[in-house]
């Protein structure tokens, strides 16, 4: 569905993306994460015809973005992380001349916006004027104009930006209802736990470099080589750190708010994680708990960004 081909955006010597290699399958949802500056923004304004690349090339549904843009606006529905919306027109009228802008004809428009509204959970706003509505409201209005000319593809620029929890998991809803309707979503948010519900693939990207893709497991593997151990022990809590404190592949432990429990970094595989358990428990540690605690999204992206080198 998308194929990205070595695509670099530079700015004088400044280079927004760099070489990004990329292939998205049909009815998947991708979601980019990365910091401001990491070029999410600028790779989706190229795909979407916005912006011309320096180099390389992409292509959505077989056409090229910069010798087919027509063919390609044909296939994207594209909400940005600033758009603009007109204040003086009610939601079903904002819908209707995004319609007509389109081509569709009049009955056409009459018969698909109360649905795109019903999607969107806006029909009790559509005689509402566009400037009256929440914020919320206004997003998930944006997200209807993106769909009006039933898009293969959509590309969401941090679509749940400025939200409140309520209305991000309106917004998440909407999505995972767009997925089940073989939509192709790219997505970029900052809220990374959110992509790991929504996703199944994420692109960590950084200084406009690809540095990690895949599903959410399989980056989240990358750093099994460090974990993060909660231990809970019945006694003498000075004991058993001085015990774990001695041992090899253990580091960076930390003394909890709780009197009898204490968290430690382990570099170890799970084998030797077993044997770890083992020991102590032959050397008497009264342990009541040993705990590893997965590693979230947020973790993978600090832990693959901090080393990343930037232009």
């Amino acid at each position: 569905m998308i194929e990205i081909i070595d695509l670099t955006k530079r700015y004088g010597t400044f280079t927004a993306l760099d070489s990004l290699n990329l292939k998205i399958e049909k009815g998947k949802v991708f979601g980019f994460v990365g910091q401001n500056g990491a070029g999410k923004s600028t790779t989706f304004s190229i795909l979407a015809t916005l912006l011309s690349p320096t180099s390389g090339t992409a292509f959505v549904n077989g056409f090229n973005i910069s010798k087919e843009p027509k063919q390609v606006r044909k296939q994207i529905g594209y909400m940005p992380d600033f758009f603009g919306v007109y204040d003086h027109l009610r939601a079903d009228e904002y819908l209707d001349f995004y319609g007509a802008s389109y081509g569709m004809d009049a009955d056409a428009r009459k018969k698909l916006i109360p649905q795109l509204l019903e999607l969107v959970n806006l029909s009790h706003k559509k005689d509402s004027y566009v400037d009256v509505l929440s914020r919320g409201m206004k997003q998930r209005l944006c997200l209807a104009r993106s769909l009006i000319h039933d898009p293969e593809v959509l590309i969401l620029d941090e679509p749940a930006s400025g939200l409140d929890p309520r209305a991000r998991v309106e917004m998440r809803e909407i999505l995972k209802e767009l997925k089940t309707m073989g939509k192709t979503i790219l997505i970029s948010s900052h809220i990374l736990p959110e992509l790991a519900e929504m996703c199944d693939e994420i692109g960590v990207i950084d200084g406009g470099k690809l540095v990690a893709h895949g599903t959410v497991a399989e980056i989240q593997r990358q750093l099994q080589a460090e974990k993060l151990i909660m231990v809970k022990v019945l006694g003498d809590r000075e004991n058993a750190i001085r015990y774990f404190e001695d041992q090899e592949k253990v580091v960076q432990i930390e003394r909890m708010n709780e009197e009898d429990t204490f968290q430690f970094i382990y570099k170890g595989d799970e084998k030797s994680q077993v044997i770890l358990l083992k020991q102590a428990i032959l050397q008497d540690i009264p342990i009541v708990s040993f705990k590893e605690f997965e590693t979230n999204l947020e973790d993978v992206f600090m832990e693959i960004t901090k080393g990343v080198e930037r232009s």
